[in-house]
């Protein structure tokens, strides 16, 4: 019995010391569906539309390693609003030495209440598709 009880309790431990505390309300990742693996070194900026159909850059970021951004929009402030994720493809494929057809990819979304929000990307020289994730 105590032996299951220390395996319990190291279980829930580990999964409340590894479990990532989530500061930012937005993140998007870039996986290259022509070779399965994340698209590193991109850049991305994020823009917010104004009251007048405008655009407001808010941040630009450049994709880690394993193709990601993870701090995008602080919790701190109220992010409601229609957004647009800019990604700069063009000099990923040219790293690659490849043509690609999409020098740069936009996606339009809403952001409403206080939920984390995941947009991710796959691409291909010509092709890319997108999803709301979590």
């Amino acid at each position: 019995m105590k032996k299951s009880i220390f395996f319990f309790l190291l279980i829930c431990c580990s999964l409340f010391c590894f479990s990532q505390t989530k500061t930012y309300q937005l993140s998007s990742h870039i996986l290259d569906n022509s070779t399965g693996e994340p698209a590193p070194s991109v850049s991305v900026t994020l823009e917010k539309m104004n009251v007048d159909n405008s655009w407001t850059k808010v941040s630009t970021q450049i994709t880690d390693k394993e193709g990601r951004i993870g701090n995008f929009l602080p919790y701190d402030q109220n992010n409601d609003g229609v957004y647009k994720l800019v990604f700069h493809i063009q000099s990923y494929f040219d790293s690659k030495k490849l043509q690609t057809f999409y020098p740069f990819i936009e996606i339009v979304f809403r952001i409403k209440g206080n939920k984390h929000f995941h947009v991710p990307l796959t691409v291909s020289p010509y092709g890319y598709s997108t999803y709301k994730g979590s």
